[in-house]
This record gives structure tokens, sequence and C-alpha cells, in this order.
């Protein structure tokens, strides 16, 4: 169990959701990797959540944007930048 702020709780069950992942939300590490880490995600799985992002947040991050490595980088990266640019 990590220590995740209520942001990254909300966005790491949202994950989950949209994944079906058997894992619960505060078992995520916000630091670790998402994209081939522990998770086994690859990138259907990160479209996908930028997908859900979308929808939730009303923020859609282009696969076109310089900095798409850093924000899909880990939870916690994600998360802070959700944070800084969502709509809702």
């Amino acid at each position: 169990m990590y220590s995740l702020t209520p942001q990254e709780l909300e966005l790491s069950a949202l994950i989950i959701a949209a994944l079906n992942l058997p894992v619960g939300p505060q078992d995520i590490d916000p630091e670790a990797p998402l994209y081939g880490g522990t998770l086994g995600l690859d990138s259907i799985d990160i479209l996908e959540i930028s997908m859900v992002i979308g929808k939730k947040y009303g923020l859609m991050i282009s696969s076109d944007n310089d900095n798409k490595v850093e924000i899909f980088s880990c939870l916690r990266n994600l998360c802070t930048y959700v944070q800084a640019h969502r709509s809702n």
C-alpha cells in the first residue's frame, strides 16, 4: 500500500476501472512507470487512459504533445498534469 494524495487515488481508481486491472487504487506506486512497469501497461492502455481522462476531466493529451512521455511516466506525473490542466 502506497501513500497517495486524494487526487492520485481518484485517478488511480479511474485507470483501474477503465483497464479492468486486478489491483486496488492504493496498490499503484505513484512513482512507478505506467508504461511497461509492474502493471504491464502498453501503448493501447495509455491511449485508453488518455481517453478516459478526456471524458472525466475535459482534458485531451494529444499524441503530438512534446511532454507526453513525461506526463505518462508515472501516476504522480499524470495526476500533476491533470490537476494543472483540467477543465472541470
